[in-house]
C-alpha cells in the first residue's frame, strides 16, 4: 500500500478499491450488508403483497351480517378472502361458541407475527454493521500503532497511514449500513403498526356489532 492511499482516499475512490482498503473486515460487513437488502426486499414485497389483498368492503360486509345475527353469512363472505383483518374475523367467528376474545387474539397474533418476520433480522444488521465498523477501526488502528512502533517513521509510512485509511473505511462502510438501514427498519415497522391498527379496530368493531345485535333482540 502506498502512501497517497490516504490522499486517494480523501479524493474519492471506486466501491472495490474502498472495499479492498478496509482490510478483511470488509467482509463480514459485505454479508451483513447482503442479509439486511436480502430482508428488506422480501419484506417489501409481503407488505405490497398484502396491501393489494386488503378488502375493507369485505369486511364491512363481514360486520353488517353479523349485525343482522347471521354469523355463518360473514362466515361464508370472509373464507373466500385473502385480507388479512378478514382472516382474522373469521377464525374469531367460527370459534365465538368457546371464546370470542381468545380466538380473536390467537388470529391476530399469527397473522402479526408474518407481518414481523425478517425485521429482527434487519434490526440486527442495523445493530451489528456499525460494531463490525468499530471493529475494524480498532483493527487498523492496532496496525497503525504497530508501525509506529517499528522505530523508523518514514520507513512506515505506508503501513501507518494504510492503517488509519483502514479504520475509516471500515467505520464508514459500517455507519453507511446502519444509516440505511433504517428508513426501511422504521417504514416495515410503521406497516405492522398499521395492521396491528386495523386488526385492532376490526375487533373493536366486532365486539360493538355483536353487542349491538344481542341488544336488538333483546
Amino acid at each position: 500500500m502506498n502512501i497517497s492511499f490516504p490522499l486517494g482516499f480523501v479524493m474519492g475512490q471506486s466501491p472495490m478499491e474502498l472495499f479492498v482498503h478496509g482490510g478483511w473486515i470488509m467482509w463480514p460487513i459485505l454479508l451483513v450488508s447482503f442479509v439486511a437488502v436480502t430482508a428488506v426486499i422480501e419484506r417489501v414485497i409481503f407488505m405490497m403483497t398484502e396491501a393489494s389483498r386488503r378488502q375493507p368492503a369485505v369486511v364491512e360486509q363481514m360486520l353488517e351480517k353479523v349485525e343482522n345475527g347471521d354469523s355463518d353469512g360473514a362466515v361464508k363472505i370472509g373464507s373466500g378472502s385473502k385480507d388479512y383483518v378478514a382472516k382474522v374475523l373469521v377464525y374469531a367467528l367460527t370459534h365465538k361458541d368457546h371464546s370470542l376474545s381468545n380466538a380473536f387474539t390467537r388470529a391476530a397474533n399469527q397473522e402479526l407475527n408474518r407481518f414481523q418476520r425478517g425485521i429482527a433480522v434487519l434490526d440486527t444488521c442495523i445493530t451489528i454493521s456499525p460494531l463490525l465498523g468499530l471493529l475494524g477501526t480498532v483493527l487498523g488502528m492496532m496496525n497503525t500503532f504497530g508501525a509506529l512502533g517499528d522505530g523508523d517513521i518514514a520507513a512506515n509510512a505506508g503501513k501507518i497511514t494504510g492503517g488509519v485509511g483502514e479504520a475509516l473505511i471500515a467505520t464508514a462502510a459500517g455507519l453507511f449500513i446502519a444509516i440505511l438501514g433504517l428508513l426501511p427498519y422504521n417504514i416495515l415497522n410503521a406497516r405492522v403498526e398499521e395492521a396491528r391498527h386495523n386488526i385492532t379496530d376490526a375487533a373493536n368493531a366486532l365486539e360493538l356489532t355483536m353487542k349491538k345485535e344481542a341488544a336488538s333482540r333483546a
